[in-house]
């Protein structure tokens, strides 16, 4: 797959870069970052973050705005970061543009339902086709790690609780953890996948936590002052169901931390820390 560079910018003594590809997966061009620490041009094969954006965003926002490229660098690790949906011409999207459900807001299904059904597998994308792209054109390693921010930490928890042994860690900020039941996730799950919501089942954190054949450590941020805490998030959801299956699951509710990337930012270095203690060690 040939891959078109967009951008190349040296940070922290390594490299963004955003790469466009067509991708056979989606069937639509697609673009992605990636950050190369100082150690990818030292022939040292590094192991892999994942990072899958929320609602709305792009590969740019986290890349721009987490402020994760210094301590990646001190780490070694590579970071990737997907868009969040198909995108193009003849790609399809809500009749009325709402931000969430459509364009920007692919959550990390296989969509079986028409139109969506062409383009939108974007789990397929993350776990499979782009994975593939990477280590067929970078210097990485066989360890992967996966987090995410809302959408993005629904897909996080999805792609690796239904793939398991494909990653090695695991977390996630503000997740949406019981899509099935909140306005958002019933909104995506009833156009992509139909209204019969036994379908629904294997794209919920909550349910595949019960049914995990691998207890893979989790960490979860969430800010106490976050505006869809009570409706769409629900964190609780995910620590009841974790209980219960005996899950590995620390999940830390920050003080007056909201949605945004400045939450992101505040508490970066330990999700990196906690990919790293794994991947490299």
């Amino acid at each position: 797959m040939a891959l078109e560079n967009l951008s190349c910018q040296k940070s922290a003594g390594g490299w963004h870069k955003r790469y466009r590809h067509h991708s056979s997966t989606l069937n639509c061009d697609m673009v992605f970052a990636v950050y190369l620490p100082p150690q990818a041009e030292q022939g040292a094969k590094l192991p892999v973050l994942y990072w899958l954006s929320g609602l709305t965003c792009t590969d740019e926002n986290f890349m721009q705005k987490a402020g994760a490229h210094r301590l990646a660098a001190e780490l070694g690790l590579i970071i990737v970061a997907p868009d969040t949906s198909p995108r193009g011409e003849g790609v399809a999207d809500d009749a009325n543009g709402a931000y969430d459900f459509g364009l920007g807001a692919g959550f990390y299904l296989n969509a079986t339902q028409e139109p969506w059904a062409r383009h939108y597998r974007m789990h397929d994308y993350v776990v499979e086709e782009l994975p593939a792209l990477i280590e067929a054109n970078f210097p990485v390693s066989d360890k992967r790690g996966i987090s995410g921010h809302s959408m993005g930490g629904h897909g996080a928890l999805v792609c690796a609780l239904r793939n398991p042994g494909r990653y090695q860690s695991l977390s996630a900020f503000s997740p949406i953890v019981n899509p099935m039941n909140c306005p958002w996730g019933e909104k995506a799950f009833s156009h992509y996948l139909g209204e019969d919501r036994s379908r629904w089942r294997e794209w919920d954190a909550c349910v595949l936590i019960g049914e995990a054949r691998e207890k893979l450590p989790i960490l979860i941020d969430q800010g106490d002052r976050d505006d869809f805490l009570v409706n769409q998030l629900k964190p609780e959801a995910l620590q009841a169901a974790a209980q219960a299956a005996e899950h590995p699951l620390t999940l830390r509710m920050q003080p007056g931390y909201d949605h945004s990337y400045y939450f992101i930012a505040s508490f970066i270095d330990d999700h990196l820390r906690h990919h790293s203690a794994v991947l490299n060690g």
